[in-house]
């Protein structure tokens, strides 16, 4: 190697880039030790090669973000289609039950005056406006009532009052698992004409209600948890259906979708308000309201609030506190646990007057096709509320399109398609 010449190099190198009223710079001595290689960078390489770092960084960073956003896109895909079949089951399921109670129990369609204490105006009137009038009045007190227990269950919780509302729940799951299935299963009995003993069923009802409550408000099977919550509330709805008058029930499918659309979406709604608190403090909705394709964990939730931790790991910990085998499952998280955690949430209240709609056409229409029509016009609004929950990413109302469908397409069907369709068989035109 050439010493003199890279010295003389290095030396014009260094020079140009001095300015020229600069002291001149001293000869460079070079070390003996260590000989200096020609091909050492100079401050303008450096530069170029910092810019190229740069560049190729900020080029990774944004290759990265694409990555991330096609990855996202596809798990949107992937959960999306996912989640419309998660809800179509269980919503299918509730009124499948409620429609075949009310095909083949006879209790449930019998009008015998008893009415609920929401509804006390009587419908029995010759008078078509008086009858009209009462059904308004109902359906006003009915979603007064609802409004008010809405708004005290919100207060509730922004207080804190968790043991409060997990009584209150309590109770409320006892009396649908203990008494209003005692008098389903004694009404399924006589329709079938079984004889069966009161100790078999107190036996029966005890070992249903209890799972139930350990399902509901402690832990257990994710599938069991679910069955609980789908009979609830078809049991309800059979309830709202046979003791809410014919036209207040239809004016009160119409009010609530409306009330539904209000509450969710106004700023001040109490149902906007309630998830927007639950989402703050990194808390589950109680699972006795929400019916949820991921697992919920309840144990221990009101005490473990006073911990402060506001971080998703910390709150399932926190959720599962009192069991420590929980927090450890929770720790080594699997794929399919993280899929259920993915999983979408439908109030109860959704399935309750979905099933009423339907079991309402089939009680009042008498005809297949009407019933059959408004249970695909649910499960189409129903999916048009999933792809714009899809867009716009926030908790949306359920109610307005599907049971907005399920009212058209019963008016429809029973007023224009059944005569229609009657015609048609006394003359026998075949279509």
């Amino acid at each position: 190697m050439n010493t003199s010449d890279s010295d003389e190099d290095h030396y014009n190198e260094r020079t140009a880039l001095v300015q020229p009223q600069s002291p001149t710079v001293p000869s460079y001595m070079p070390n003996p030790d260590h000989a200096p290689s020609s091909h050492t960078p100079s401050k303008r390489v450096k530069q170029g090669v910092a810019r190229r770092a740069r560049s190729a960084s900020a080029d990774e960073s944004s290759g990265v973000d694409q990555e991330l956003d096609a990855e996202e896109e596809e798990l949107t895909l992937k959960y999306g289609a996912k989640h419309v079949i998660m809800l179509f089951i269980p919503v299918t399921l509730c009124m499948v039950v409620v429609v075949a109670t009310i095909k083949s129990v006879s209790f449930y369609t019998e009008k015998n005056g008893q009415q609920l204490i929401y509804t006390p105006f009587t419908e029995d009137t010759p008078s078509v406006g008086r009858r009209l009038l009462n059904s308004i009045l109902n359906t006003i007190i009915m979603i007064s009532v609802i409004v008010v227990m809405t708004i005290f269950l919100v207060v509730l919780y922004k207080y804190r009052c968790y043991k409060f509302i997990h009584g209150w729940l309590i109770l409320s799951s006892l009396m649908l698992l203990f008494w209003f299935s005692f008098m389903y299963l004694g009404e399924v009995f006589k329709t079938y004409n079984l004889a069966v003993d009161y100790l078999t069923v107190g036996m029966l009802i005890w070992n249903f209600g209890v799972v139930g409550m350990i399902c509901i408000h402690w832990k257990g099977p994710l599938q069991l948890q679910q069955a609980y919550l789908i009979l609830i509330s078809a049991l309800m709805a059979l309830v709202f259906i046979k003791y809410l008058p014919e036209w207040s029930a239809w004016v009160i499918l119409g009010a609530i979708s409306i009330y539904d659309l209000v509450a969710v979406l106004s700023p001040k709604g109490p149902l906007r308000m309630l998830v927007e608190t639950a989402q703050e403090r990194n808390e589950p909705i109680f699972p006795a309201l929400i019916y949820s394709s991921a697992m919920v964990w309840m144990v221990g939730m009101a005490d473990a609030q006073q911990s402060g931790h506001k971080t998703d790991e910390d709150g399932e910990q926190r959720l599962g506190g009192a069991e420590p085998e929980i927090r450890q499952s929770h720790s080594f998280r699997t794929e399919e646990e993280l899929e259920e955690d993915r999983g979408v949430k439908l109030g109860l209240g959704d399935f309750i007057f979905y099933s009423v709609l339907v079991g309402k056409a089939a009680a009042t229409g008498g005809d297949w096709n009407t019933t059959i029509a408004c249970f695909v016009a649910i499960l189409i609004g129903l999916c048009l509320t999933l792809i714009l929950l899809a867009i716009f990413k926030k908790a949306l109302p359920a109610l307005p399109i599907s049971i907005t469908f399920g009212l058209v397409f019963y008016f429809s069907t029973d007023f224009l398609v059944r005569p229609f369709m009657d015609n048609l068989a006394v003359h026998q035109f075949y279509i």
